[in-house]
């Protein structure tokens, strides 16, 4: 059989497309983060007269350190959605694909309808207004979970189905019980999509705007994507100020995302060769 020759023209259009949907847009917001005021508000690529990176300290300082408080408030919130849903979701998946029937079908019908739905904000409000829950972190954490439970569980129950039977009998034989066999064995094994979970669920929890803007509501719980209303006022915006908060708010997420991107394709493919 003859091989194909290699075609860089696929290559070269997929590398313009990439350059001109992310790099400029980056470019545009770091450019204007470093202008002054009336510099920014001109909206374009050109150079500044002089680097201001002294745009970063103030919007930092801004508010009494707003935006450190964001950062906190923003980082337990992701490290305790992530911690909850993988050990709910891996458990959960791995259930749903070990064990047959009727109500397990169900279940992961049911799962996939979360998928689908859109959520309901005044009534999710009203149930954590009835168990005080409304506006805390813990009523942010818990509705950001019961949104990314649907797809997490279905990634370790699509991942589950790639492990091998045999090796969950072999460990009964040897006396292990389901708890050891579980967490010694097979939860193991889910490092390829729990790493997927981690990145992919840390990524959007954290850069999550519109969840915090209904369910965490007021100045004194931000999360860092409300620290933008900083900068935006009635009349005027410090658009310098408002694209050095961005950056500030952007570079943690997207070097988490670049350095695992290995493992967020492995993790996903491995659970779609069967399902």
């Amino acid at each position: 059989m003859a091989k194909r020759k290699y075609n860089p023209v696929k290559d070269i259009i997929a590398m313009i497309f990439s350059f001109v949907i992310f790099i400029i847009p980056f470019y545009f917001m770091l450019i204007n983060s470093l202008k002054t005021r009336r510099e920014a508000g001109l909206m374009n690529l050109e150079l500044p007269e002089k680097f201001l990176f002294e745009n970063y300290a103030q919007a930092i300082e801004t508010n009494n350190f707003m935006l450190l408080r964001a950062f906190y408030n923003s980082t337990l919130i992701t490290a305790v959605n992530i911690i909850l849903l993988i050990a709910v979701c891996s458990l959960g998946g791995y259930i749903l694909a070990r064990v047959g029937g009727k109500l397990m079908n169900g279940i992961s019908f049911f799962l996939l309808t979360g998928l689908m739905l859109p959520p309901a904000i005044i009534p999710t409000i009203w149930l954590l207004n009835i168990f005080n829950m409304f506006p805390t972190r813990l009523g942010l954490i818990m509705v950001q979970i019961a949104l990314n439970i649907p797809f997490t569980a279905m990634l370790y129950r699509g991942y589950t189905s790639t492990i091998p039977r045999e090796m969950e009998e072999a460990a009964y034989i040897d006396g292990c019980s389901s708890i050891i066999m579980f967490t010694r064995i097979i939860f193991p094994l889910f490092l390829p999509v729990t790493a997927t979970v981690t990145v992919l669920s840390g990524v959007t929890i954290f850069n999550d705007f519109t969840n915090p803007l209904y369910f965490l509501p007021g100045s004194d719980n931000p999360t860092v994507q409300l620290t933008l209303y900083n900068f935006l006022g009635r009349y005027m915006a410090s658009w310098h100020l408002l694209f050095a908060n961005v950056i500030l708010v952007t570079v943690p997420p997207l070097i988490l995302f670049i350095f695992c991107n290995r493992q967020i394709v492995s993790g996903i493919t491995a659970g779609a060769i069967k399902g």
